[in-house]
């Protein structure tokens, strides 16, 4: 596996942001009552986790340590603005749904954990595909998430009917059942992790154990003899 395909990896399923590492919790439990806007949520964020790690590992040699966190607030920041005045333009509605929570971007652990972790310490093109599969766990987790809230809280999936609204479960649909699903998506994800990890053989003695007994006895009563002869 080289280094860029392992990045992807990472980001998607050994260091998923959501499901493993539990980073952004702020907009993964409060902007995800729909799929649409958690894949919405997901896709900014890894746009700007690109942008943002491909710019600060071309200037990883050239900004000094002492303000690189400050020089990563102003990269990112820049990169949020943008995004923030395209939404504005071509995704009025998707931009009114997220709010505040696009701004917050600024701020998110997941942008700035992956800049001062990886992107001022790597390359860019590893710095990149670090963004590209972070940003697409981050989306992954925010979408499965937003997916089970609608169809459980209100019975429809991209806005089409799916399940009969006297069947659903509107708490899902609220913040409290934020909580409720990711508890139970992280815990169907571990429970899938560790039935397909490798578990130790159990080791099975097949010989007669009397015998093997008495032989190591015979052996260390030896061991011990020929000691006490050198020793004289």
């Amino acid at each position: 596996m080289n280094r860029c395909t392992e990045r992807l990896y990472n980001g998607l399923i050994k260091e998923n942001p959501t499901f493993v590492m539990m980073l952004g919790m702020c907009p993964t439990l409060a902007v995800t009552s729909s799929l649409q806007n958690g894949f919405g949520m997901g896709m900014t964020t890894m746009v700007v986790l690109t942008a943002s790690n491909f710019i600060i590992s071309m200037l990883r040699k050239v900004i000094p340590d002492k303000v690189r966190m400050p020089a990563f607030i102003v990269i990112v920041a820049s990169f949020v603005t943008i995004v923030q005045f395209l939404l504005e333009a071509y995704l009025p509605s998707l931009n009114a749904s997220l709010g505040i929570y696009i701004p917050l971007i600024v701020v998110n652990c997941i942008i700035l954990g992956r800049a001062e972790a990886y992107a001022s310490k790597n390359p860019v093109l590893p710095s990149i595909f670090d963004g590209i599969g972070m940003g697409l766990g981050f989306t992954f987790g925010l979408s499965c998430l937003g997916f089970f809230r609608e169809l459980v809280g209100s019975g429809t999936v991209l806005s089409h009917r799916i399940i009969p609204d006297e069947y659903c479960i509107k708490i899902i649909g609220l913040a409290p059942g934020a909580f409720f699903v990711l508890a139970v998506l992280v815990a169907l994800q571990n429970k899938i992790r560790i039935s397909n990890g490798k578990k130790p053989k159990e080791l099975k003695c097949i010989a007669d154990c009397s015998a093997c007994q008495k032989q190591c006895e015979e052996r260390g009563k030896e061991f011990i003899g020929n000691s006490k002869k050198e020793e004289a």
